[in-house]
Order: C-alpha cells, then sequence, then structure tokens
C-alpha cells in the first residue's frame, strides 16, 4: 500500500511539473493539440498508479516524451505561422455587421442555438447589435458591439475627476511583508511604517492585509478584526 501512495505521489508531482512547463494557458484555453496532450498525460500517468507490476518509468517516460513534444510545436508555432494555423486554426468570423455568415457556422459545425448561447453569454442578446463575432481558436466566442450597442464609457461623457482604477498591490498578506509589492507601488519600508504607526500598529504581523490601489490610497484590515465586529453584534 505505501509504495502505491508513493508513486501516485510521484506521477502526480510530475503531471503537475509538466502542466507547469506547457504554460499557464493551458489552464484556461486549450488549443487542440494542447487538449489532447493534457488527455494523453492523464491517461499515461494513471496506468502506473493502479498497477504495481508497471515500472513507474513506463509512466513518466512517455508523459515526459509529450511534454518535450509539445514544448517543441509551442516554440515552432510562434516561428511559424504555417504550423500554428495547422496546429490552432484559425479564428472564424460567423457575424459581421449584424448579418450571420451561415456558410462559416455550417463549416464550424457550430448551430445557430449554440450562437445565440454564446452571444447572451457575453451580455448581447440582439444579433443586430453585433458589428463582429468571432469563434476563436480556443472555441470561446469574442463579440464587438456596434456604438449603439456598446457600454457608455468615462470618455463618452467626459466626466473630470474621474477615480481610477488598477491593479491593487497588496503589501501584507497574512502577516508577511511584500517588499515588491512595495516598491511596485512607489512607496518604500519608512512610509509604511509611518502609516501603520499612525494607526496605532506597531507590527507588520498584526495585520491580515495591507494594500495600496491606484489612487494610493492605504486598505488595511488587521487580524481578528472581522470576527471582533462580529462578536460586538
Amino acid at each position: 500500500m505505501l509504495v502505491l501512495v508513493i508513486r501516485t505521489l510521484i506521477l502526480y508531482g510530475i503531471v503537475i511539473i509538466a502542466m507547469r512547463i506547457m504554460g499557464k494557458r493551458q489552464l484556461g484555453e486549450l488549443q487542440p493539440s494542447e487538449l489532447v496532450v493534457a488527455i494523453m498525460i492523464s491517461d499515461l500517468a494513471s496506468v502506473p498508479m493502479q498497477a504495481i507490476d508497471i515500472p513507474l518509468l513506463s509512466g513518466i517516460v512517455p508523459v515526459m516524451t509529450l511534454i518535450v513534444a509539445e514544448v517543441m510545436m509551442s516554440y515552432m508555432s510562434l516561428k511559424s505561422k504555417k504550423i500554428r494555423r495547422i496546429l490552432s486554426g484559425e479564428p472564424s468570423i460567423v457575424i459581421y455587421d449584424g448579418h450571420i455568415n451561415e456558410g462559416e457556422l455550417a463549416r464550424l459545425r457550430f448551430n445557430i442555438n449554440d450562437l445565440l448561447e454564446e452571444l447572451r453569454l457575453n451580455n448581447c442578446h440582439d444579433v443586430s447589435d453585433v458589428q463582429v463575432a468571432v469563434i476563436e481558436t480556443s472555441g470561446k466566442l469574442s463579440v464587438i458591439p456596434k456604438d449603439k450597442a456598446r457600454t457608455v464609457t468615462v470618455e463618452d461623457l467626459k466626466l473630470s475627476g474621474v477615480r481610477h482604477d488598477g491593479l491593487p498591490c497588496t503589501i501584507v498578506s497574512d502577516g508577511t511583508l511584500n517588499e515588491e509589492e512595495l516598491k511596485r507601488a512607489g512607496r518604500d519600508l519608512r512610509w509604511f511604517e509611518t502609516e501603520i504607526k499612525k494607526r496605532g500598529i506597531n507590527n507588520v504581523s498584526e495585520i491580515f492585509i495591507a494594500s495600496l490601489d491606484a489612487e494610493k490610497e492605504l486598505f488595511l484590515q488587521l487580524k481578528g478584526e472581522r470576527d471582533k465586529k462580529e462578536q460586538k453584534r
């Protein structure tokens, strides 16, 4: 039993490493060739897990071979448009200026119900409001609405003094200071220490989370602060 557990953990680690080597895009948007590799890896890894009499290398070698092949093909697709087209295909325009391309739908074996469902998922309920709809190589539908149907932007309204959005810099997470995030926020350690002392905090370990937004406003929550508030209610 112990041998089976060890073999399983080894193969589990190898599959995780394999998926990391293949890149982050594997997790969200699989291309056809990548999907094939992912399925084959899971199948090859499961065989040595179930049968102890099969050598562990019989599962590791094929998995690593597939990874090497996938990495090589990914590199070649970066250099060659023809290989990229063979492996991943090309985006297909299925709606243009409010008109559905029936021939393209038929070629892709994509029926009208599927198209309408994808449009609804993209918050578009009327085909006539679509300027361009493209089925990407990953199988997802990208929709560009007409001007009359698009969401009003701040630029359209010509507003002034609008709050800027951006990715907040998480300076402290669960009591641990991230100096790289502090540097990215354009602040130094002395500034941060001054700010937390103003709030009566003496040690970073007391902080559950601290972040700085695009407007350079500091959000801070102490450990257990939420629990204390709940107890008071």
